[in-house]
């Protein structure tokens, strides 16, 4: 009887379970009220974005993020997209791994009782973690350095497409906005979000791009800040001035590209001087092997 009713329950249960996915549920009013709110959507909307690394960096963040010995490279990060939460984790990240690995990897010897002390992997493990929390700091600045200079080479183009729309009478705003509206990179659509902030705002766009170039350290964009400043409060002409700028940059440019292509070079002299030596070691081996065995 008992094992009787416990059936009927389940199958009951499941029934019920069932029926209740072809009803539509009656929604709950406070949620149902918060949806109706732009704002309060768009948080909710956000928030839904957050994945679980983000949720994790902020927690991280809030907890050890106050430490003198936890720095983080907050204008690479902010030229990149990433969130210090999201970058402190990988710090933590790699550093746990680093500290396990030496102690995960001498387990066998150490089970197999073959006298490894206990202090060489533990050692082992805070150098090797000391050494992975600085690398992910590494390639942020080395992915941030090739950033600063895809947006120097449309800092280029873009100082160019100003100097035009000035030609042709176009007000500082105006001509800011029209030239940063042509591109489509990412570059572009950090000035177009900046300069649009600033209408919204009621602020002055030049004002907008001094914090944008404080921001993501782009002394380029200050450059045009002030150029910008002084034609709106002078009226002087500045398409010399914002032409002399692009080629400046434009050469600047061109100057560091042969600097790295010639370091590059640099690079490949000493493993071709090896491998030319390795060759001569192997076709003179023969006749130096049968002038020393005769």
């Amino acid at each position: 009887m008992m094992l009787l009713t416990l059936c009927g329950c389940l199958v009951g249960g499941g029934l019920a379970l069932l029926l209740t996915q072809f009803v539509r549920p009656q929604p709950a009013l406070g949620p149902a009220l918060r949806r109706t709110d732009p704002a309060a959507r768009r948080l909710v909307e956000r928030e839904l974005r957050l994945d679980r690394d983000e949720v994790w960096g902020r927690w991280l963040l809030a907890r050890i993020g106050h430490l003198p010995w936890v720095r983080l490279p907050v204008h690479h990060l902010a030229l990149l997209g990433v969130s210090p939460g999201r970058h402190l984790l990988t710090k933590v990240a790699m550093a746990l791994m680093g500290l396990l690995v030496p102690s995960l990897a001498t387990a066998p010897w150490i089970v197999l009782g073959l006298g490894m002390p206990l202090a060489v992997p533990a050692l082992f493990g805070v150098l090797l973690a000391g050494l992975l929390w600085w690398v992910p700091d590494l390639a942020v600045r080395d992915r941030a350095k090739r950033a600063r200079e895809e947006f120097a080479h449309a800092m280029a183009a873009y100082l160019d497409l100003v100097a035009l729309r000035r030609a042709g009478d176009a007000a500082p705003t105006q001509a800011l906005e029209q030239a940063a509206a042509v591109g489509r990179g990412w570059p572009m659509v950090r000035l177009q979000d900046a300069l649009r902030q600033a209408r919204i705002d009621k602020a002055a766009p030049w004002d907008a791009l001094h914090a944008l170039s404080a921001e993501l350290q782009l002394p380029a964009v200050e450059d045009l800040a002030d150029i910008m400043r002084r034609s709106s409060e002078d009226g002087a002409g500045v398409y010399d001035t914002l032409r002399a700028r692009a080629r400046s940059l434009s050469d600047q440019l061109l100057a560091d590209q042969a600097t790295e292509a010639n370091a590059d070079s640099e690079k490949m002299t000493a493993p071709g001087a090896l491998l030319a030596v390795l060759l001569m070691l192997l076709l003179g081996f023969p006749a130096v092997f049968r002038i020393l065995t005769t």
